[in-house]
């Protein structure tokens, strides 16, 4: 069953105050699949990023459920790849260039990472340190306009360490002071911005998430947001972080941190409250719009978009059933977003929405 169209509306009138938008039209949703992908279950097409031109990357699962990634074109043209030797390829992150970062698995279930130029050559490439067993290796997460990578990769001992990959190939990594030793901790690294600053989490010795910032020359800055877990996800050129965290009942709020270390807190509208449900934020974009996930106490995952003044709309793509999920997971300059959604079978879909 497909969703009303109530909540055009109410995005519409959420997306007037975009710097790049002059009149307040109704948003427009874009729906794709990449050929190939499966449609049962947890197979499908998942969009993970956008850039400026409007180029989207993102990975598919097969009707064997095996990754592979994708690039589709502004013209809505799509383009398949898997790195050489993969046995599932994650695109993750896209640049202005068409540049797209991502990892993948080899069939030892190491994770490798790779760099597939705008015109689809791949570089693969291991971080020093990294792991070499099942569930270690190395995990671009963000790539920037100059081609520098951040992410992290997982040692023999299942401890997380940042990377940075510069656009030369060299790959210099980092940890986050304060981060713990023993599996399953460390730092991870998870957006870069054009100037080179980084943007994550990384867990201590008592197994609690923080924020982090590591400047251009490498200095790096703790944080939190709250007292019981957070993790900064999104950075844009000017230095503001997007990102979440817990709260002592483990329900999900949004912040942004701004360059100078100030922090605002929100919610999606209706929500917060419960545990392991509330406002996930994901993307920010130059003029400091965010866009995110809000669970709400239903369990349903709907999309929102905070404009830099605070407020907030929240949607939901119109073919996505009404218990089914619409994430959205990167948003460009001109306020575009891409994410994907979900239907009745629990087969996943992409969007492209135009504010």
């Amino acid at each position: 069953m497909k969703r009303d169209k109530w909540f055009l509306g109410i995005l519409c009138t959420g997306l007037c105050f975009y710097p790049a938008v002059a009149t307040c039209e109704t948003p427009t949703f874009t729906e794709f699949g990449v050929p190939g992908a499966g449609n049962e279950p947890k197979q499908g097409t998942l969009a993970s990023s956008i850039n400026d031109a409007g180029a989207v990357s993102g990975y598919y699962y097969d009707s064997n459920n095996l990754p592979h990634g994708f690039v589709r074109a502004p013209s809505g043209a799509i383009t398949t790849f898997d790195a050489a030797g993969a046995v599932g390829t994650f695109a993750y992150s896209i640049n202005a260039a068409g540049a797209i970062a991502g990892y993948y698995y080899d069939a030892s279930d190491v994770a490798h990472g790779f760099l597939r130029a705008a015109g689809g050559g791949i570089t693969t490439f291991d971080a020093p340190g990294a792991g070499t067993a099942r569930d270690q290796g190395t995990v671009p997460e963000s790539i920037n306009e100059e081609g520098a990578i951040a992410g992290y990769y997982t040692d023999a001992k299942q401890v997380n360490h940042g990377f940075l990959r510069g656009p030369g190939g060299a790959i210099s990594t980092f940890d986050v002071p304060g981060a713990g030793t023993d599996i399953y901790q460390g730092t991870t690294a998870l957006g870069i911005n054009a100037l080179g600053t980084i943007a994550g989490e990384y867990v201590d010795s008592g197994g609690l998430e923080h924020g982090f910032v590591r400047g251009a020359s490498g200095g790096i800055t703790t944080f939190d947001a709250g007292s019981h877990g957070t993790y900064g996800r999104g950075i844009n050129a000017a230095g503001t972080i997007a990102g979440s965290y817990f709260d002592a009942g483990n329900a999900y709020h949004g912040f942004m941190r701004d360059a100078d270390g100030a922090i605002t807190t929100f919610d999606a509208p209706g929500s917060g409250g419960q545990p392991y449900r509330g406002t996930l934020s994901f993307g920010i974009n130059a003029g400091g719009v965010i866009a995110g996930e809000s669970i709400l106490p239903s369990d349903t995952p709907h999309g929102f978009v905070r404009a830099p003044a605070g407020a907030i709309a929240t949607f939901a793509d119109p073919s996505a059933c009404e218990v089914c999920l619409t994430i959205p997971q990167s948003i460009n300059a001109a306020g575009e977003i891409a994410g994907y959604y979900s239907q009745a079978n629990s087969a996943y879909h992409s969007f492209l929405l135009k504010p």
